[in-house]
């Protein structure tokens, strides 16, 4: 028996949300990921929170935006969540369909040069398009992808979300000291690991669209400690709203730890700007 202590409120989150979830799963791929995007764009998003969490931090970063654009912005990055959720627990269609991807970028090269030489490699992204279409394109390809997640705070829903996350090919590391053993043998072994690094975290500030950000230096620091180059990736949802690009950045040069996470930073900072309906508005990034 757990140990942990019942959360009525959570354990009702998560049974509205796998619900949800199986009734998406029981419908054709092409109509269960627009649903899941409607539904968390409309009634979902409004009752979570989330759509009110998402205009606020458009107005922090964008004041002088018209009212109208902001919460078109919402709109779009509710949506996107919503399809990523399904995707990512479809994932026998979800894998066959990223197989057929093409990566492009110079860290394309870059990442095989470093298999063949037998080197880690440690590719970051942010919360932006759905970052797992990237990781089954290149598991696709033959490449053994591990992840280091932070678990979510629903403990109901985090346990079978890790699941999913795992079907992509490749193990998964919870952060914090009980992932440390598993995610450090791998990059030592010359393993792949990727890493989200967009969420409050750490205690250095970088500045993230003009604000200042918490910001956790930890993906730098592994690729200093174990000689592993450091990747930005992103996959970017296409306008039929179910396929992807996916683009391999230059990996970033090694330097210090706050330099390198702050070009993290701004490459992100691009995609965002190019399309900023696709990251997560909905996260708590500034406080």
């Amino acid at each position: 028996m757990s140990d942990t202590p019942f959360q009525p409120l959570d354990f009702a989150q998560n049974l509205v949300v796998r619900g949800l979830i199986r009734v998406g799963l029981l419908l054709p791929y092409r109509w269960r990921v627009p649903l899941l995007g409607a539904i968390l764009r409309g009634p979902i998003g409004w009752i979570a929170g989330y759509r009110r969490r998402a205009e606020l931090n458009l107005k922090r970063i964008w004041p002088e935006m018209s009212l109208s654009q902001r919460r078109s912005i919402a709109s779009q990055s509710l949506d996107n969540a919503g399809r990523t959720l399904i995707e990512n627990y479809s994932t026998a269609d979800f894998l066959a369909r990223q197989s057929h991807i093409v990566p492009h970028g110079p860290g394309v090269e870059a990442l095989a040069k470093a298999q063949a030489e037998g080197r880690a490699v440690i590719l970051v992204s942010g919360h932006f398009g759905n970052y797992e279409a990237a990781r089954a394109c290149l598991v696709a390809r033959g490449y053994t992808i591990g992840g280091l997640y932070r678990p979510m705070s629903n403990s109901y829903f985090n346990a079978h979300y890790v699941q999913t996350m795992q079907a992509f090919g490749g193990p998964i590391f919870p952060q914090g000291r009980a992932g440390t053993t598993g995610f450090v043998k791998h990059l030592k072994a010359g393993g792949l690991l990727v890493l989200l690094f967009d969420q409050r975290a750490g205690r250095d500030q970088i500045e993230f669209l003009g604000e200042p950000a918490r910001t956790a230096l930890s993906a730098a620091e592994l690729a200093l400690r174990y000689k592993a180059d450091l990747i930005p990736f992103y996959a970017t949802r296409q306008a039929d709203g179910v396929s992807f690009t996916v683009d391999l950045e230059a990996p970033i040069p090694h330097s210090t730890p706050l330099q390198m996470t702050t070009e993290l930073t701004r490459s992100l900072e691009a995609r965002v700007k190019a399309n900023p309906g696709q990251w997560f508005w909905i996260h708590r990034r500034w406080r």
